[in-house]
């Protein structure tokens, strides 16, 4: 039975890649998260990596928090990009695969086109800069691996449906950003992508989100919607939002993702991220 490694386990797209392996008998997934294996410490991931031998690696750890990573930037990278490079060079020395999972905030958000995985990156923010970071770190020390770069994911856990879903229930309108432009993703179309690509040797750099692309207040638009809630969706710019929130982060105007290594080298394709949300919230 092939071992596969599996950290930040009780995050969003760990528990989903948790689901998606649960009735895979040729898998056995060792979870954990940081109170297991604390991956910022080379040593120590070293010596379990050794000890377990897995055949893969699923890095679901990350510091998401997109302002907090700008005040505390020394953590954003200790986890971001220093974690990264400890798992590929345990990877390397025992021969497995390592999945890193990247994110839309590595470019800078001012086309108009999605990028592809071929376009120059150019985060604005410490966020981005650390998982951009994680990425250099992968590539130069991990033999075997696939770097997939995701955007506005949601699953089981904290997440922004949730937020939207919990304020419904106290608001009658809320005010959500009108021109920042992305796509939801569920963390479980992209535990099914984790899982078409690993046993493959279609080695890279993918970008994986559901298709299509929106704001964020039709995003919420289309929760209240499906949800049956009586919301009125405020539609208001960056400026405003950043105006009541003079604490927020640079994030990206339009960081719509084009899945363009799926499309070329694979036959796996996103759900729309329409389909997508009607799924979690019928099954949520």
């Amino acid at each position: 039975m092939k071992k596969i490694v599996v950290t930040g386990c009780r995050g969003q797209l760990g528990v989903a890649v948790n689901k998606i392996y649960e009735n895979n008998r040729e898998v056995e997934l060792v979870n954990t998260d940081v109170e297991e294996l604390d991956i910022t410490d080379v040593d120590k991931t070293i010596g379990f990596i050794r000890e377990i031998k897995p055949y893969a690696i699923i890095n679901c750890a990350a510091y998401t928090n997109v302002n907090a990573c700008e005040t505390d930037a020394d953590n954003a990278y200790r986890i971001n990009a220093v974690g990264p490079r400890n798992l590929s060079i345990a990877a390397t020395e025992m021969g497995a695969k390592l999945v890193q999972v990247s994110t839309d905030y590595v470019f800078p958000g001012d086309g108009s086109r999605p990028y592809t995985e071929f376009d120059a990156t150019a985060p604005l923010g410490a966020y981005g800069a650390s998982k951009l970071a994680g990425e250099a770190f992968v590539r130069d020390f991990a033999k075997d691996y696939f770097i997939i770069r995701t955007a506005w994911l949601y699953g089981e856990g904290k997440n922004f449906v949730k937020t939207m879903l919990r304020l419904a229930e106290t608001h009658d309108k809320v005010r959500v950003v009108k021109d920042q432009i992305g796509t939801p993703t569920s963390a479980d179309e992209l535990a099914s992508a984790i899982a078409h690509l690993l046993p493959t040797d279609n080695y890279g750099i993918f970008h994986g989100t559901c298709e299509g692309y929106c704001s964020w207040a039709d995003f919420t638009k289309e929760i209240f919607r499906l949800s049956g809630k009586d919301v009125e969706v405020e539609a208001i710019t960056t400026q405003e939002y950043e105006r009541d929130n003079p604490a927020s982060a640079p994030r990206p105007a339009y960081s719509v993702l084009d899945n363009y290594m799926l499309r070329l080298t694979t036959d796996f394709k996103f759900s729309d991220w329409h389909d997508a949300i009607a799924t979690y919230l019928k099954d949520t």
